[in-house]
């Protein structure tokens, strides 16, 4: 079965680097108040217990392969994204748009994992709210297809889960940042 070509209805906002442009300083004063201690190893997140839960592939989203971080976020985190993957699926849904799942790319990083991140990325942060367990990355230009009848442009996908976003972070449940260079949303929970 060949897949149809579906387009689906977007509202514009403006620019995603305009609108989504949350700095580091409000993301990390967030996660600091909400978060856990930093961690310094990977192992460490297995003994926190209830503090943190760890996040798999569901029907809302796809954990991508995580190199240099762990899929653990603390509860809030956690249902932010539950709420962000099912708000997205419907929202596709209720515009005749097919099925596909958002996609996270970075979660929870140990010390260890940002040293070893920032010899092979210069700009990521010694000081970075993924430390905290309270910040997530979802990925803009890719998506999870799910049901093989329809496909919709990436940059539809894109504009849909911006939009998304853009109504949580106006009800005051997270900070956004755009990040161009890493083809993300960088998410924290507020």
């Amino acid at each position: 079965m060949i897949p149809v070509k579906k387009d689906i209805r977007i509202n514009p906002f403006g620019r995603y680097s305009s609108t989504f442009n949350d700095m580091n300083d409000v993301h990390l004063s967030s996660a600091m108040s909400l978060g856990i201690n930093p961690i310094h190893s990977r192992e460490e997140a297995f003994d926190l217990g209830e503090a943190l839960c760890q996040i798999e592939d569901c029907d809302y989203y796809s954990i991508d392969s995580l190199s240099h971080s762990i899929p653990f976020l603390v509860p809030k985190a956690r249902d932010l994204l539950d709420t962000i993957g099912r708000n997205f699926i419907d929202s596709l849904q209720s515009r005749g748009g097919g099925s596909y799942k958002i996609i996270v790319t970075s979660v929870l990083r140990a010390e260890n994992d940002i040293s070893r991140l920032r010899k092979k990325n210069s700009n990521a942060s010694s000081n970075s709210a993924h430390r905290f367990g309270t910040t997530f990355d979802i990925a803009y230009s890719r998506f999870q297809r799910i049901d093989n009848r329809y496909t919709v442009a990436d940059a539809q996908l894109k504009h849909l889960l911006a939009e998304v976003l853009l109504a949580l972070r106006k009800q005051n449940k997270c900070y956004i940042r755009y990040e161009i260079k890493q083809g993300c949303f960088h998410i924290t929970a507020r």
